[in-house]
């Protein structure tokens, strides 16, 4: 059998996890695939031959993009020279833009085609993005609905697959009209990101504000631990805090479910935490200079995926200054004692597997993959 070389670029734990589900159906449908690249454990697992673990350099934040700059050169320059060496025609890139982007440019002067997984958010700002996708990028996957008409009109082959979330999250029913008692105990889920740097930014603070709520209410925490950082990392941060946090590795929409509100940084876990049911008021925090730069560059109403993808404020969001300790516990307990709030929150929320499409992501995005590298044999 011939087989057939394809670069997979995933750069942080989402990409990491959307990327192994397609790289299941591209071998299911040409099992001829060898793929290689940057990825996670979950790709790692899914077959593909890692030359460099996305974790080394998955970061937010300008200091500390600036902090693994070296040996983002180095994987960069590793990723090209395996493109060569392999004879590699083709590339699948999966978000992660500020690497990808340029990774797409390199790759197209070589000679080789970019099919791009997950929109990095043109739609959402920093417009000129969309300019270099149309130059770099021979087809681009999305997985919401109205990115198709906004890359279209940039002349961007642009298909919409739906998002991988609807066939990863569980549709739990029960969720949905469970109401906490407004005695308590509540069961508080903490998500601070998947990258070391959104950790440090953001699980002091949130620690912080479940010690503050901890004075009005009686609350049990439970740390959702994401696949790209270990136990004995996040130990640290609950040791210093005295706080008794269990941390979840498995079962994490269980234990989303079984909780009364989340304390969750932006990302992906938003629209997972939304999808389940739960209540949730958004953190984030990064060094003051990242946040300016990202003001200019990005102007938008909200940040979140959740309010995004809903194309209104359904969920708070307590970004930067506001992410004090002392405001995030006061929006907690006025979430946590209004039933009626939950209620309209949960109503909004549910509307996200409407939006979010049907079933069956990886399967139709591995089936354009194919097609399109199908295509570039003829």
């Amino acid at each position: 059998m011939n087989f057939l070389s394809l670069l997979i670029v995933a750069g942080e734990a989402s990409g990491d996890m959307h990327s192994a589900r397609l790289l299941s159906e591209i071998q299911r449908l040409l099992p001829e695939v060898r793929a290689f690249g940057m990825g996670g454990a979950e790709l790692r697992a899914a077959g593909l031959e890692v030359v460099a673990d996305s974790e080394e350099i998955s970061v937010v934040g300008i200091s500390e993009a600036l902090k693994v700059l070296p040996r983002a050169r180095e994987i960069f320059r590793t990723l090209l020279m395996e493109v060569e060496r392999r004879d590699s025609g083709a590339a699948v890139l999966v978000d992660s833009p500020d690497f990808n982007l340029r990774l797409a440019k390199a790759l197209k002067r070589r000679g080789r085609k970019v099919v791009y997984y997950i929109s990095p958010q043109g739609w959402a700002g920093r417009r000129g993005r969309v300019r270099l996708i149309a130059k770099v990028g021979d087809k681009m996957l999305v997985v919401l609905p109205f990115e198709v008409e906004f890359y279209r009109q940039h002349g961007i082959d642009a298909v919409h697959v739906g998002h991988p979330l609807v066939d990863e999250v569980p549709r739990l029913d029960h969720v949905w009209d469970r109401l906490p008692d407004s005695a308590g105990p509540f069961n508080i889920a903490l998500l601070p990101g998947s990258r070391k740097s959104e950790v440090e930014s953001i699980l002091p603070t949130l620690l912080e504000a479940a010690r503050e709520l901890r004075r009005h209410l009686e609350v049990r925490l439970k740390l959702i631990k994401a696949s790209s950082l270990d136990r004995a990392y996040l130990e640290t941060f609950i040791e210093s805090s005295g706080l008794d946090v269990e941390i979840v590795e498995n079962d994490r929409f269980p234990a989303l479910a079984d909780s009364h509100l989340a304390l969750c940084a932006s990302g992906t876990a938003t629209l997972e935490v939304g999808m389940i049911g739960t209540p949730m008021i958004v953190v984030y925090r990064v060094r003051p200079w990242t946040y300016l730069l990202g003001r200019l560059l990005v102007r938008l109403p909200n940040v979140s995926l959740v309010n995004l993808v809903l194309g209104k404020r359904v969920v708070e969001e307590l970004i930067q200054g506001s992410a004090r300790p002392a405001r995030i516990s006061d929006e907690a307990v006025r979430l946590l004692t209004n039933q009626d709030r939950i209620r309209r929150m949960r109503s909004s929320l549910e509307q996200l597997w409407v939006r979010l499409g049907e079933s069956g992501a990886s399967r139709r995005a591995a089936a354009e993959v194919v097609g399109f590298l199908g295509d570039m044999d003829r």
